[in-house]
């Protein structure tokens, strides 16, 4: 009988070596033999007590029958185990169907996975290069401020994910979603992904993961084109039959997936222009905060005795004006990480974070974030992305040229002082002093002045000197959403299927990932 054990708990230094630990309580503790199987489901840090920080652990543990209902009986902690539905596996196309799918980050690899392993054949048509490739152009616009448009931190092989955390924390609860993390760890991701509270991979480990799912999927008859921009939909019957492409060439296929990003503008406009319907859709902007590392970990830590054995400290910060409405808030923290440049247009400056596995940098960096409701730009989806280009372009300027960036101490912006000195930073090709109120909307600067003095007294010394913010953050979310009906097609294109986070319906890799794998789904069920 299988029995679940929440919680146990072991201190970081017994995290070192957390199987043997574990091994040791339910020997001891439980008088479950020393060869019984157990599983970890989820471990989490708990460091509300600076004096008591420990690992959190829900374990599986297979015990006879009896053993089971005395433990249950004897011990709160424990209850019977009930298995969580498995993991969907796709379906098999009973015809010849080929899909070509737009954009090669989360949503359109997973979905080019699924339409794989059903039988069905894909291309995947991407704006921009290969993962090296685009390694050498990020480096070129770190060390000389030079953007390549089609090749960047947010285009090219993986998607925007591949530099970033590569956090997989998700709400998403479909079935499909264990099939998302078995597939992740198939191909190089590791098993703590499974039960970790706060899962993450690394941008240094996410290039080879995405490297492997393509060579996979090259070798199931995949076809990949790089440095390939779709500039139309191709219609036939009022249904969508392929791509054109800026090289002059027709791609047909029985069914189109779009699979693009938030950050594909030219899309929306060509959606637009064929009369896609699309809806506006709210998001956040604001800026980028960092601080030393070692900051944040005694901010979160204290002097605990075991700092050096724990992770690198993270928070998440949240508060809601009563009076306007509006939500501040931290997003996507980096511990140990660096804020970097996530431009896609020339004299337009927007950035975003992002670490390695080990997160052991000397900076730490988040989002920090006001939301934005589509009332501001009118339901206007197209305003929205014009809203967002507004602001990029004035920290472009305050940044003067070249992509640097505008950054400001935190105490600063609060006193409504300039700086004429800044501390080091990891963004790169660099900072300069600059004023947030010349680059964000007013509003949104009462906002965080607001939100930081809320979050000063949650976390003292947050709003500290020692602290800068760095603009502009405009890319969160998708401000708009293309329009699709249950069958996951567009409204206005039968034969379309909008899919992740470019078209509304995802907000992050797993999201995104598991969303593609639903649109798969949705073309195999309707041509089976």
């Amino acid at each position: 009988m299988k029995i679940q054990i929440d919680p146990l708990t072991i201190t970081p230094e017994e995290n070192e070596n957390y199987p043997r630990a574990l091994r040791t309580i339910l020997v001891s503790r439980y008088n479950i033999p020393e060869d019984a199987d157990f599983q970890v489901l989820r471990r989490s840090l708990d460091a509300r007590k600076k004096n008591r920080i420990h690992y959190r652990f829900r374990v599986l543990a297979d015990v006879d029958d009896a053993a089971a209902q005395r433990l249950v009986v004897e011990f709160p902690e424990v209850t019977e185990y009930h298995e969580a539905p498995a993991g969907e596996t796709p379906g098999r196309m009973k015809r010849e169907f080929r899909v070509c799918i737009v954009g090669s980050g989360p949503a359109g690899l997973f979905c080019a996975l699924r339409l794989a392993e059903s039988g069905c054949c894909s291309i995947v048509v991407e704006r921009g290069k290969d993962v090296s490739s685009r390694l050498s152009d990020i480096a070129v616009l770190e060390e000389k401020g030079v953007l390549d448009e089609e090749s960047n931190v947010l285009f090219g092989e993986g998607g925007a994910g591949t530099y970033s955390d590569g956090k997989l924390t998700t709400r998403t609860i479909r079935p499909v979603t264990s099939w998302f993390y078995d597939k992740i760890v198939e191909f190089g991701a590791p098993e703590e992904v499974y039960f970790d509270a706060k899962p993450h991979i690394g941008t240094d480990r996410l290039g080879p993961i995405v490297q492997n799912l393509r060579r996979y999927l090259e070798s199931r008859g995949v076809e990949f084109r790089f440095r390939v921009k779709v500039d139309d939909i191709l219609i036939a019957g009022g249904e969508a039959c392929g791509v054109h492409t800026s090289a002059g060439e027709e791609i047909l296929a029985d069914a189109v997936v779009i699979a693009t990003g938030h950050s594909a503008r030219d899309i929306y406009a060509l959606l637009a222009n064929r009369g896609v319907p699309l809806a506006a859709k709210g998001f956040a902007a604001g800026v980028r905060v960092e601080h030393p590392a070692e900051l944040i970990s005694f901010i979160q830590y204290g002097r605990n005795a075991m700092k050096g054995l724990l992770p690198g400290a993270d928070y998440f910060l949240a508060w809601n004006n009563p009076s306007s409405r509006l939500g501040v808030y931290s997003f996507c923290m980096c511990p140990g990480g660096a804020v970097i440049n996530s431009s896609s247009e020339q004299g337009r400056l927007c950035t975003n974070g992002m670490s390695y596995s080990g997160r052991n940098g000397e900076f730490s960096n988040a989002a920090l974030v006001v939301t934005v409701a589509p009332s501001v730009f009118d339901n206007d989806p197209m305003k929205g992305i014009a809203f967002q280009r507004e602001i990029e372009e004035a920290a472009f300027r305050e940044g003067g040229g070249g992509f640097m960036a505008p950054a400001q101490r935190l105490d600063s912006f609060l006193k409504g002082k300039s700086d004429g000195h800044l501390p080091d930073s990891s963004y790169r090709p660099g900072i300069v002093p600059g004023r947030a109120e010349r680059y964000l909307p007013e509003w949104i600067v009462e906002e965080l002045k607001n939100g930081l003095r809320y979050f000063n007294n949650k976390m003292k010394g947050f709003a500290g000197p020692e602290g800068i913010l760095i603009g502009a953050e405009t890319r969160t979310s998708s401000p708009v959403r293309i329009v699709r009906g249950s069958d996951m097609q567009s409204e206005g294109i039968p034969g379309l299927y909008p899919a992740g986070e470019g078209s509304g319906y995802a907000g992050g890799i797993v999201s995104s990932a598991v969303d593609g794998i639903r649109a798969a789904d949705a073309i195999i069920e309707h041509n089976s």
